[in-house]
């Protein structure tokens, strides 16, 4: 057994032991989203600092717990908060929870961000059900021996955000009334926003959104066989887009404003599942 896989087993076994059924739905919350994690019901609480191997958020907006318990039916496990390359972390510690996930039982993920609007005709404010991304220069989640436990050394990537798993997005949110876009993010390893320079760039290689995470965790999801359903929260207008400087307190502010839609979305979503 690899050490990396033997470290996710531990992580795992200790969560095991403080939950009375394990989990069939992850849920990875944002910048100024983890307001979800309070609505599980019959909750445990565990911070990440006591779980063998979880790094410890670093993010204003990221409270750093692990929470699992009941929510519309389905038995979850929500991280509140999630770890970023640029914070220092390996690729191997950024989704590291994502592979105790899958050791739990987890079989579909609901991965959520804060992102940048690239396109021009989004607002902030907006939700966008991610269909893709594009990779920059970061190192890959994958890199090094694989852990055949989780998956091939040669993963497929065509479908990483399951369409299904978006068709039933689009339905809740046509039924509660929120308005989404469907887009591409793209994913660049901050911590610095973007130059508008760059915002062009990705503009023109066909992204809608920017951030700085999602990403490395999807490509781990998929690489383990899990459905993913991926949302991004336009929280800003990326560099250039508008005359105005970028700030961390513009991402915390557009997500309480947005927190009582995201819900209510998610929710539906994992009532449907």
């Amino acid at each position: 057994m690899s050490d990396r896989l033997a470290q996710v087993k531990k992580a795992a076994d200790y969560i095991r032991a403080r939950i009375s059924a394990p989990p069939t739905v992850g849920l990875i919350l944002g910048s100024g989203l983890g307001v979800l994690g309070s609505e599980v019901e019959e909750a445990a609480v565990l911070a990440y600092e006591d779980i063998p191997g979880f790094p410890v958020s670093t993010v204003e907006g990221h409270a750093g717990n692990l929470v699992i318990g009941q929510l519309e039916g389905n038995r979850v496990v929500v991280l509140q908060g999630r770890f970023h390359y640029y914070e220092g972390y390996s690729m191997d510690e950024v989704v590291f929870p994502v592979r105790v996930m899958k050791l739990l039982g987890v079989e579909t993920i609901i991965v959520t961000n804060a992102a940048g609007g690239v396109n021009t005709s989004f607002s902030a404010g907006d939700l966008m059900l991610i269909t893709d991304h594009i990779k920059f220069f970061t190192d890959s989640p994958l890199r090094g021996t694989n852990i055949a436990d989780f998956g091939p050394r040669f993963n497929d990537m065509g479908d990483a955000y399951t369409a299904r798993l978006r068709g039933v997005a689009r339905e809740v949110a046509a039924s509660l009334g929120i308005p989404v876009h469907e887009g591409v993010y793209a994913h660049m390893p901050g911590p610095s926003f973007e130059t508008p320079a760059e915002i062009r760039m990705l503009r023109t290689l066909g992204a809608d959104a920017v951030g700085m995470s999602t990403v490395p965790e999807v490509i781990t999801a998929a690489h383990a066989g899990m459905r993913v359903l991926g949302i991004s929260a336009i929280s800003n207008m990326a560099a250039g887009v508008l005359d105005q400087p970028l700030n961390h307190e513009e991402v915390m502010e557009m997500g309480r404003q947005i927190q009582d839609a995201f819900v209510s979305l998610v929710r539906g979503v994992v009532r449907r599942l």
